[in-house]
């Protein structure tokens, strides 16, 4: 298995797989399967593509490190651009579909629903990390402050379960909710777990533990 992750066809396989959910919905679409509310199915789609592969993208080191398979972390770049794709989708959506591409109207309703400014809120701090992914912004911030600044998607996880709690809230709808919520949780609280217990083993006076992305 990790000979075959560094195997030179392994990235375009991912990336062929990550399109699927994309490929589905222009099937769907061309087809009219999309149910009742096509405009609400897209963007509700968008939304779930999204929250799966910030899922992935987060699943990437605590798998690197439990299966001891450092190959992994090549396919991580991949998957958060495709976290970023998938959000730039759903807000894409929502803006076509729903407000027809009207910017006064939209920049009034991210101010007067929650959930919505949220939601913008996690875009935002989503585009700065994919801006910054690239080799020679990491040359360019450093490696201490770039992996500083890529920890922030730990919040951008945040914003995303409370954009799909608050939106949920309407409709009295959790159970999904508290899917993606539980699984964050697990991926994020392990994180947690090593960096204090690397803080722990790390004998006073030798510095901060190391970043784990």
């Amino acid at each position: 298995m990790k000979k075959l992750m560094l195997h030179p066809v392994a990235k375009p396989v991912l990336f062929v797989l990550c399109l699927l959910p994309l490929s589905w919905l222009v099937y769907a679409a061309a087809t009219d399967q999309l149910g009742a509310n096509p405009a609400e199915a897209l963007v509700r789609a968008t939304g779930d593509s999204t929250l799966r592969a910030l899922c992935l993208v987060l699943a990437v080191t605590p798998l690197r490190v439990v299966t001891a398979s450092p190959q992994l972390a090549r396919f991580r770049r991949m998957l958060g651009l495709f976290v970023y794709f998938y959000a730039l989708l759903h807000l894409l959506s929502y803006s076509w579909f729903d407000m027809g591409f009207d910017l006064a109207e939209i920049t009034r309703d991210i101010a007067k629903r929650p959930f919505i400014l949220v939601g913008f809120l996690a875009f935002c701090l989503l585009t700065l990390l994919a801006a910054t992914s690239f080799n020679r912004a990491v040359r360019a911030l450093g490696g201490r402050r770039w992996q500083a600044l890529h920890r922030a998607v730990h919040g951008g996880a945040g914003l995303a379960i409370l954009h799909f709690f608050w939106m949920r809230a309407g409709k009295n709808d959790f159970a999904e909710v508290a899917l993606y919520g539980a699984i964050l949780a697990v991926l994020l609280g392990w994180r947690l777990w090593r960096r204090m217990a690397a803080g722990a083993s790390r004998p006073a006076g030798q510095g901060k533990a190391a970043s784990i992305p």
